[in-house]
């Protein structure tokens, strides 16, 4: 059993984690930790035997949770603590628990343009500065000037975009690097002309994805030159059943680059999918897909 020191937060031994996904499928935590606030988190990592693995999960958009659930603790930024957002002159500032969303609204009431991307992207700012996320033409890097975290030894870290190393959906930052805040660059706007582009960017994303089944947002990374949507659908996988463990999973009618769990899917169902619509797009079409969402825990 993990030895745990005493925290301020709350921390649940064998929590199951389906409930935290948006799939709603997935195994356990050997422990969830809920921390109360910053200092709680990097006191608790501090204290923690280092041989402990440490996972973070935000709002389980864009995860797949395995079925044997997942090793060590997995750290949960949840609440008021992490999710504030403010704005003072031409920044934006974020808790890394704050939903990408809120914070694209929250920009448009203060005037500033720049972040309405964000209200397409279903997740929070921790994911967002991990993946550098984006969608219709805009990325994180488009907009960030500096992140403040924790690393797994507790250490308490800033990184400048510079920083980052950012690419398309990749990061050069240290993976064990759990992030609390950031701070973002907007540019001075009629907030009604901003409030207007989010509400077309929020319409767009209601027709044309799933956003109502359980699912996890955008599948694959687009190769170069490709459209993973269409890859999927020129190797017939749209709205095509796969069963591994569960009652099965598929590639979503209206938007071929989403799975969704229709049902009773497990995680093995989800993730076999896509793993084998990936070697199916390899062989068929000679195009390698990888992944875009993540996957943490363990196989049954």
């Amino acid at each position: 059993m993990i030895a745990l020191p005493e925290v301020r937060g709350k921390l649940l031994r064998d929590e199951p984690l389906g409930p935290f996904t948006w799939f709603r499928v997935g195994g356990k935590a050997d422990v969830l930790f809920i921390p109360a606030d910053a200092d709680d988190l990097v006191y608790l990592l501090r204290a923690l035997d280092p041989a402990v693995p440490v996972t973070v999960l935000g709002v389980g958009s864009n995860v797949i949770v395995r079925d044997g659930g997942v090793e060590g603790v997995v750290v949960r930024l949840a609440g008021r603590p992490f999710a504030g957002i403010t704005t003072a002159g031409e920044r934006v500032f974020a808790g890394a628990g704050a939903l990408d969303s809120m914070v694209a609204k929250a920009s448009a009431r203060a005037g500033l343009a720049g972040l309405e991307f964000y209200a397409g992207i279903p997740g929070t700012i921790g994911g967002a500065l991990t993946m550098n996320a984006g969608c219709y033409g805009a990325e994180t890097r488009d907009i960030l000037v500096s992140a403040r975290g924790v690393r797994r030894s507790g250490e308490r870290v800033e990184y400048a975009l510079a920083d980052f190393g950012y690419t398309y959906r990749h990061s050069e930052a240290p993976a064990d690097i759990i992030w609390l805040e950031a701070t973002y660059r907007g540019t001075p706007a009629d907030p009604e002309a901003v409030s207007a582009k989010i509400a077309e960017i929020t319409s767009r994303r209601e027709q044309t994805q799933p956003i109502r089944e359980k699912t996890g947002g955008s599948t694959f990374k687009n190769p170069p030159g490709h459209s993973s949507w269409k890859l999927v659908d020129e190797a017939g996988w749209r709205g095509k059943l796969f069963r591994a463990t569960g009652g099965g999973a598929m590639f979503s009618e209206l938007h071929s680059n989403f799975m969704i769990n229709p049902g009773e899917a497990t995680a093995a169902d989800i993730e076999g999918l896509g793993d084998t619509v990936r070697a199916d797009v390899q062989s068929k079409l000679n195009v390698n897909l990888e992944w875009e969402i993540k996957r943490i825990g363990r196989p049954l």
